[in-house]
């Protein structure tokens, strides 16, 4: 099992770094060639760095991951495909993305795109909490130690 993370917006890397490294499980952030850095690689980290295209992170991360990885982004769209490929997919807000649900998150994402097309304005995201990183290591945890 690996963990792969859709790294250039992800607030919580370094928190998914840190808990996994406690379970020994190794982590592949994906990132654009425009968030590249010198820093020094983390032990049981590897950094994978891709064109700035717009899903050129989502298209590499389906090249690598396999079943029962676990998969980490807010893109509802490489949420659908982690799925449907038997990937384990959580958002850094604290929920799992599930076959139950993906349905429901893509339909309003167009809905949404949609009406920005037509010239309407839609609410952005609400701002990443201290709450919701909470939320996101409790339901990292409890995926891990299901799964090892």
């Amino acid at each position: 099992m690996k963990i792969y993370v859709d790294a250039d917006a992800c607030p919580v890397k370094q928190t998914i770094v840190d808990i996994a490294h406690e379970y020994v499980v190794p982590v592949i952030l994906v990132k654009s060639f425009s968030h590249f850095s010198h820093d020094d690689e983390q032990s049981g980290v590897e950094t994978v760095y891709v064109d700035t295209g717009a899903e050129a992170a989502d298209y590499r991360i389906m090249q690598l991951a396999q079943n029962d990885d676990i998969i980490i982004t807010q893109d509802y769209g490489l949420a659908s495909l982690a799925l449907s490929k038997g990937c384990i997919v959580l958002h850094h807000k604290g929920f799992a993305y599930t076959n139950r649900n993906i349905d429901q998150l893509l339909q309003s994402r167009y809905i949404n795109a949609m009406a920005r097309k037509s010239g309407k304005r839609t609410k952005g995201p609400k701002a990443f909490t201290n709450e919701d990183e909470l939320q996101f290591k409790r339901l990292f945890r409890k995926t891990l130690e299901e799964l090892i």
